[in-house]
């Protein structure tokens, strides 16, 4: 069975306090957008239990693999035999706020239940899918979606109407905790805009913007030049970065705006135009 992972853009990111779990209490509205993953998942041999190929060596094995985990709590929560081989193609970058793992391990859950006609409800899956990461939830109900708590009450919404996007991300990641735990002590540099903006109908704001432009100031000048760019009608960094998307104006060509951004500021900037789904 081939299925595909689509990444995520964080359109609202608002937190709203620490909570007494460690975690932090937030809401967001994220939609999925056309930029996927490649899972290939077959029923296997049951003396092999999980299989896991990936084609990105830098991916983690194992349990720190959230597909891997995924597949681990289906296995334990129907009580069938493991026997599965997963095969994946990554296209989402690593650390960077587009919640690849996420999804892969979401898809991997969806294609399990289909392979295995275990026929559970969606719900049962995203509770399921809570203890493998925050973001796994959502991916779940395949829709653009407002997640409350720390990520997993999720209320899916449809987008008012498709949004053409425009990813940018440099050569780091960014480690999701630590942009966390700086959250609170965190202050904004001076000529940043972190004002909400309007567009569409949506409003694009971001609170992990102040800690994480506090160290990775390059990100900052990225989302200051695209708001300068006559084509752009909104730039937001998406969860803890380091991607910055652009959400574009009617009748662009991305591609100038990819040239002239790698010409002025990087040329080995990774970049995708995409669209939420």
């Amino acid at each position: 069975m081939q299925v595909f992972a689509p990444a995520k853009i964080n359109l609202c990111l608002k937190i709203l306090g620490r909570r007494d779990d460690g975690f932090h209490e937030i809401e967001t509205f994220i939609a999925p957008i056309s930029l996927y993953d490649e899972i290939r998942i077959d029923k296997g041999d049951a003396k092999e239990g999980i299989e896991f190929r990936c084609d990105d060596p830098s991916v983690p094995k194992g349990d720190e693999n959230l597909a891997v985990r995924a597949a681990k709590a289906f296995f334990a929560a129907t009580k069938i035999d493991p026997a599965v081989s997963i095969k994946l193609k990554k296209k989402i970058p690593h650390g960077a706020g587009l919640g690849g793992g996420s999804s892969d391990a979401a898809s991997v859950l969806l294609a399990l239940n289909e392979l295995f006609e275990t026929k559970l409800p969606r719900e049962a899956l995203a509770k399921m899918a809570e203890a493998i990461g925050s973001d796994v939830p959502f991916f779940v109900f395949q829709s653009a979606a407002i997640c409350k708590a720390r990520g997993e009450v999720v209320t899916p919404l449809k987008l008012q109407e498709r949004l053409s996007i425009l990813l940018f991300k440099p050569d780091f990641a960014v480690p999701t905790a630590w942009a966390y735990s700086r959250w609170q002590d965190s202050r904004e540099i001076p000529g940043v805009s972190y004002a909400a903006q309007q567009f569409a109908g949506q409003t694009f704001i971001n609170n992990l913007e102040r800690p994480v432009f506090e160290k990775f100031v390059f990100l900052a000048q990225l989302k200051m030049w695209l708001l300068d760019q006559p084509e752009v009608a909104a730039t937001l960094m998406s969860g803890s970065g380091s991607t910055v998307f652009a959400i574009l104006r009617s009748n662009v060509d991305a591609l100038l705006i990819v040239e002239r951004a790698k010409g002025e500021l990087d040329p080995e900037l990774w970049t995708c135009a995409c669209q939420t789904i």
